[in-house]
């Protein structure tokens, strides 16, 4: 191999294509990926959600390549150091603007957790503020992204058990949305403020008995209808849980559909619809559990069945056991794997594990110089859960502007 040369490791398709850049941009590994969509007849090549994240990794970064073919199907990135928000270097401010397109299918989440992820090993504090006519900030009924809420009561928590404190991270939803007509747009205005910047994450061992559910909490949230369906969704809702634990609390948020200019240059009401979120926290420390539904853009779906329907998710994600869920097992291993060099415990259902998304994580780890995982079963007589022990050993990358600092 020449010195003048990068090795890129080579993938190929969309498939965990935010993770893949994420890991690459931590490690400073170069990265191939080719046969994107190359199949498809129709819609070949990035999609526009896509292409707006290497926008936004092109923002938080300074000195990353990023080359893109001309059919969209083949890119490579060489990544550069994660400064953050740093003044002249594409923010306004003290924050970074960053603009969805009114095509994009997928949730705010899908930008906001692998940019938490990279926000604890930027140089500088990372503000970015999504704005524009693609912002979504419910769930997503199709791609399956969670809502704002869900990300801000279940998964920023988390980060508190690596040393980096949950005070100084701050999630504002300014205006919230819906997805609009075929799941495309929204309108709403999300802001990231995260400020807390780390040398190496914690060792974790979260490896004991998940406890009890002691409280539920939840938003049950509408833009652009009656808001009446706030009550009733939490009202089908409750019914289920009351009957389970006694402490459950569901706040309400209304807020008026985003208005959206087309390329005709008239506004109109996009956005419309009602979801639910509900988080289940348990007796034992950092052990949290989220569901989230929302009604699909098409309607047809009364807020009844959308409360009940969360409800049972929920227990349904409590039944597969383990500390961390489905949604935020990715953050929480990653972070585990970026750590100090020694070995840190998760206990995890043996359906989470058994996930594409777990299992396809923990083979792009190992592509990326980071150890492989230990996996066992839970060495307790008493404990009938099946639940399975993951041993991972942290690759000590860290951060490197605070290195250079």
């Amino acid at each position: 191999m020449s010195g003048d040369k990068p090795e890129f490791l080579r993938f190929t398709g969309h498939r965990a294509f935010t993770q893949r850049l994420v890991l690459a941009t931590l490690t400073g590994r170069p990265i191939h990926i080719s046969k994107i969509r190359s199949t498809s007849a129709t819609n070949p090549g990035l999609a526009p959600h896509e292409i707006s994240f290497l926008r936004l990794l092109e923002a938080v970064t300074n000195g990353s390549l990023i080359d893109v073919s001309y059919s969209g199907t083949t890119i490579t990135y060489q990544p550069g150091l994660i400064t953050g928000t740093v003044a002249g270097a594409g923010s306004a401010g003290d924050i970074i603007e960053h603009s969805l397109p009114a095509n994009n299918t997928r949730g705010v989440t899908y930008f906001l957790l692998p940019l938490a992820l990279l926000a604890p090993f930027s140089k500088a504090h990372m503000n970015v503020r999504f704005s524009g006519p693609g912002v979504i900030t419910a769930a997503t009924h199709f791609a399956g992204d969670v809502s704002v809420d869900t990300f801000r009561t279940a998964v920023l928590p988390l980060y508190g058990l690596f040393g980096i404190p949950p005070a100084r991270i701050e999630l504002r939803v300014l205006a919230r949305s819906c997805a609009g007509p075929h799941g495309r747009g929204g309108g709403g205005v999300v802001e990231l403020r995260f400020a807390s910047q780390v040398r190496l994450p914690k060792t974790l061992h979260l490896n004991r008995r998940p406890g009890r559910i002691r409280r539920i909490r939840g938003v049950a949230y509408c833009t652009g209808v009656s808001a009446s369906h706030n009550n009733r969704m939490i009202t089908s809702a409750r019914g289920v849980l009351n009957q389970l634990v006694s402490d459950v609390h569901v706040a309400a948020q209304y807020d008026p559909a985003p208005l959206v200019g087309d390329k005709a240059g008239t506004k109109k009401k996009i956005g419309i619809g009602f979801g639910l979120s509900l988080v289940a926290e348990s007796s034992a420390e950092g052990v949290i559990y989220a569901a989230d539904v929302v009604a699909p853009p098409e309607g047809g779906v009364v807020p009844e069945d959308i409360g009940t329907r969360c409800a049972y998710q929920l227990l349904e994600i409590i039944a597969q056991g383990g500390c961390v869920s489905a949604t935020s097992a990715s953050t929480v291993l990653t972070l585990m794997a970026m750590g100090s060099e020694d070995v840190g415990r998760l206990r995890l259902g043996r359906e989470v594990v058994g996930r594409e998304e777990t299992i396809g994580l923990a083979r792009d780890l190992k592509t990326f110089g980071a150890s492989s995982w230990g996996v066992r079963d839970v060495d307790d007589e008493d404990d009938d859960t099946g639940d399975l022990l993951i041993s991972v050993k942290g690759s000590g990358v860290g951060n490197v502007g605070r290195k250079v600092a």
